[in-house]
């Protein structure tokens, strides 16, 4: 990596127990744009994603498929590769948990912790969920059941080995408290840290009855609970091979380029076991903590939670099919700013569309450039210094704010042409008229290169055309949708 400064960005591994829905496609996005604008700014950029392939739950939906879990995992790693295809995802890395140098490095890092005493053998009793792959407290059901699965967990004692968790209680909460692993929005920080100070026990590590997962390197009648596995994705990604056993020497030492991360995007439902387990191995490992993590919200559709059993998933295909691939991803980015709950529907997302791309954006350079083309034979000189920095917001991770910023010079551009009666001004005033036209062809330019991140084909077609030796009024970008 040259001297550049660095922006290493991860998504959560998405669990392979199903196809990609609008929930990934959102996270992914997100951190597709925030990688893109940080390219976009001349820094060196690494972005992460992947499939997170282990576990009772992948190996039992093998089996209900009729397949081996390893033939199941390759069909739907292939997919979530096709729907960030789709959605025009540039990922530096696909990162699968069943890719043998991450295996062997999941394996380097619990021989590690074992030998350094931060792993002992017990006995663990409590409920498990199956759907979670968690074990809950009885503070986490909801009369009695899983909230997020509606079914009762299982009373589970088994021998199991422990991380010892508790140990790293303080630490966290002060590297959490003075931002050292900022947590954002402020919402998800407080929440973190009232469940550090309540009391970090040590947590479980390994399964002795689930076969479909990554055998304890000092035990293998017990393979490694699927959320260890998965969080040393954000390290084996990056091409980290694992602390080096076979001599003492503090992980520290091993110098791997990208990390500590920048920014680790994921969902409200995960922060917790982020916050704590994740940051604790780290802590354990001797390796900095990432230094953000951040937490977007979820979305209801038509005010109803999204669930496969009620039927109201959106696909990412669907949205693609109806909306074209730039228009979904501005969609998915200006339905709510990244850190809350949104709610969308397919009503609002064609009104969404219809008003801020067909109507707006695509009629500011439909009006100009047919202007220029039938005043100006197509030539007309656009005006430097439009200002529209949408940089403290991008660096700030509010993308939904930074589009905001450039919907409303697009809207001050159509309005300026509605004041000065643009059309009529051409008749009138030749000299005027060109020199309002170059200062909206100014605005266009500069609304491309800002859009660049967000939608990279639509910002290459007006970039094209409005810095073409001559201008033509074209096709419309965005069609109106019914």
């Amino acid at each position: 990596m040259s001297g550049m400064s660095k922006f290493y960005i991860t998504t959560p591994i998405y669990y392979v127990n199903d196809r990609p829905h609008i929930g990934h496609a959102y996270t992914t996005v997100a951190a597709d744009i925030l990688a893109r604008w940080h390219r976009q700014q001349g820094e060196d950029v690494f972005f992460l994603t992947g499939t997170d392939e282990h576990g009772a739950k992948v190996a039992e939906a093998a089996q209900k498929a009729g397949q081996s879990p390893k033939d199941f995992c390759d069909a739907k790693a292939q997919d979530f590769k096709q729907a960030w295809q789709l959605l025009n995802i540039q990922y530096d890395n696909f990162i699968r948990t069943t890719d043998q140098k991450h295996e062997a490095a999941v394996q380097a890092v619990l021989q590690q912790l074992f030998n350094d005493g931060h792993i002992y053998k017990g006995e663990y009793e409590g409920l498990y969920c199956q759907g979670c792959e968690q074990y809950l407290t009885a503070d986490d059901l909801v009369d009695g059941k899983c909230p997020d699965h509606q079914t009762a967990p299982q009373l589970m004692k088994e021998e199991s080995y422990f991380f010892k968790l508790s140990a790293w209680q303080k630490e966290l909460a002060k590297r959490i408290e003075g931002d050292e692993l900022k947590i954002e929005p402020v919402e998800r920080k407080n929440e973190v840290l009232s469940f550090i100070n309540g009391g970090l026990k040590d947590i479980s590590i390994s399964r002795k009855n689930v076969k479909w997962g990554v055998p304890l390197p000092f035990d293998k009648e017990q393979t490694t609970y699927v959320w260890i596995d998965a969080f040393l994705n954000y390290l084996t990604g990056i091409g980290w091979s694992g602390p080096d056993v076979a001599g003492p020497r503090d992980a520290a030492e091993q110098h791997f380029t990208w990390w500590p991360a920048e920014v680790q995007l994921m969902a409200k439902d995960i922060i917790r076991v982020h916050s704590t387990i994740w940051a604790g191995m780290l802590l354990a490992l001797g390796l900095p903590l990432p230094k953000k993590m951040f937490v977007h919200g979820f979305f209801t559709l038509a005010g109803q939670k999204i669930s496969k059993s009620l039927g109201n998933v959106i696909w990412p295909e669907e949205l693609v099919n109806k909306f074209g691939v730039d228009a979904s991803r501005y969609l998915l980015m200006s339905s709510t700013p990244l850190g809350q709950d949104g709610d969308i529907s397919w009503e609002k997302m064609t009104d969404k569309y219809n008003s801020d791309l067909a109507n707006t954006l695509g009629n500011l350079i439909s009006r100009v450039f047919n202007l220029i083309e039938a005043n100006f034979d197509g030539q007309v000189e656009p005006a430097d210094g439009v200002n529209l920095d949408i940089a403290p917001l991008m660096r700030e991770l509010k993308l939904y704010e930074a589009l905001q910023l450039i919907r409303e010079k697009i809207f001050w551009a159509n309005q300026y042409i509605d004041e000065i009666k643009l059309w009529q001004l051409v008749k009138d005033d030749k000299a005027q008229a060109a020199k309002a036209l170059g200062e909206l062809l100014g605005v266009i330019i500069v609304v491309g290169e800002r859009l660049e991140p967000f939608m990279p084909q639509a910002a290459e077609k007006i970039l094209a055309a409005a810095r073409a030796e001559k201008i033509v009024k074209g096709e419309a970008l965005f069609p109106k949708i019914k």
